[in-house]
């Protein structure tokens, strides 16, 4: 199988990753990339947000299957364009992807499918804003109900931001808060079944013991021996498998994955958000222990022939990854920055060093007209990911290897996957 994966981030290099080391796939080719995946695949110029040229691509190069990894595009309709010229692709529809292209819509589905959520107003004006904030008290929980690249969810205790975030926003959805531990759950889907991964937390604020604004995602490890052991299938069942028949009814099937981000309150699992996509960085550690072929699993879900493969396996031990951000983020990021050793850590063993926001550029100022460095180009810039016997091990090993890097104004946090397992994120934002 030949295969095309869409995006330039760390989902993406983790995704091409999986599917460079499935002996099935015979070649991986990613656009438009960036240096990290340059060691393993081919890279080729697309306008991701480009249906018609995303599609020629595909034909041009005689793939067999198409992975889209961001949302905008998917939400754009770039599937769409793709499985119009013929080809094979594992992302939603546009119609579908409004499952995270837009928050409202969201909610309307989960009620409609009765699947456990967090009670909710969808708001447009300030009054509505004020009443919503009083309805449901701090902690206030305000998200842009559009795209907004992992950071347009502010979770607050104090009223003067939430105001200001939702009058930044145009239409908003305000909830109540969710009180528990929250994981990741990754659903692979055809239409009309699913199977889950292994679940993830994610570490979403930049700051240790969850403090600090939201980010797209600091860190993340995989299993979580603190959760319930059924929480997988209770998650497709009560989740995943209600909201693909409530699709299917309004005639947009989903095809690709659906992201649950669930919170484990004391009343069972709730969801706080879905994405039509893979995580990142909550996914790298999955991917690292699925024993299982993905590009097999993936083809299956784009073709609608799901259930005639078997559900994903995973391997024994654990993955912890831990993100590396340029100064500034997640408010600004610092670009241009030289990087220093990304091979080093990279050799150190059961490691992998994601790229996320890099460049190449041209360093003569070295004496040699053909030397490069590695500099910095977004807010995440790398993730060191680590598989080890138990989490404490893979933990140490991705420490380690981190340890190893380094660029002017480097953010880390040194907390992922750290005792106690299973803290809640922002859990400050419940004190009184």
């Amino acid at each position: 199988m030949k295969t095309l994966v869409i995006g330039t981030g760390g989902r993406e290099h983790a995704l091409a990753l999986a599917l460079s080391r499935d002996p099935g796939v015979s070649e991986v080719h990613v656009a438009p990339g960036n240096p990290g995946i340059a060691a393993f695949a081919t890279l080729h110029e697309v306008d991701p947000m480009d249906g018609a040229a995303v599609a020629a691509l595909a034909t041009r190069t005689g793939v067999d299957l198409v992975v889209v990894g961001p949302e905008a595009p998917l939400v754009a309709g770039v599937a769409d364009a793709v499985r119009a010229a013929g080809v094979a692709v594992f992302g939603p529809s546009r119609a579908a992807a409004m499952l995270e292209g837009s928050k409202a819509f969201s909610k309307e589905v989960m009620a409609a499918a009765g699947v456990p959520t967090a009670g909710s107003r969808t708001c447009t004006t300030a009054a509505e804003v004020a009443a919503a904030l009083d309805e449901f008290g701090p902690p206030y929980v305000v998200k842009d109900d559009a795209l907004a690249a992992g950071k347009g969810v502010v979770v607050t205790r104090d009223r003067a931001e939430a105001i200001a975030h939702a009058a930044g926003c145009g239409r908003v959805v305000i909830e109540e808060f969710l009180d528990g531990p929250e994981v990741s759950l990754f659903a692979l889907c055809d239409g009309t079944t699913a199977y889950a991964l292994q679940p993830a937390q994610d570490f979403k604020r930049i700051h240790d013991g969850g403090r600090g604004p939201n980010t797209g995602g600091m860190g993340s490890y995989s299993p979580l021996p603190w959760a319930p052991t059924d929480l997988a299938t209770t998650v497709i069942d009560t989740v995943v498998q209600p909201t693909l028949d409530e699709m299917a009814r309004r005639g947009a099937p989903f095809v690709g994955c659906l992201y649950v981000g669930l919170a484990l309150t004391a009343a069972g699992p709730r969801v706080i958000e879905f994405n039509c996509r893979f995580g990142d960085p909550d996914v790298q550690p999955v991917l690292a222990l699925l024993a299982s072929p993905l590009g097999e699993l993936l083809h299956a879900a784009a073709e609608g022939r799901l259930g005639d493969v078997a559900a994903p396996r995973f391997r024994d031990g654990a993955s912890v990854t831990v993100v590396l951000a340029s100064a500034g983020y997640p408010v600004s990021s610092s670009k241009g920055d030289v990087i220093t050793g990304v091979g080093r850590a990279g050799g150190v063993s059961d490691v992998d060093v994601i790229h996320a926001g890099t460049a190449i550029v041209a360093a003569p100022e070295e004496g040699d007209p053909g030397h490069r460095h590695l500099v910095t180009a977004g807010g995440r810039v790398l993730a060191v990911r680590a598989v080890g016997y138990d989490i404490a091990d893979a933990r140490a090993r991705a420490y380690a290897a981190a340890d190893l890097i380094a660029f002017p104004g480097m953010q880390r946090r040194s907390d992922i996957a750290a005792e106690p397992l299973g803290v809640v994120e922002g859990a400050s934002l419940a004190d009184d």
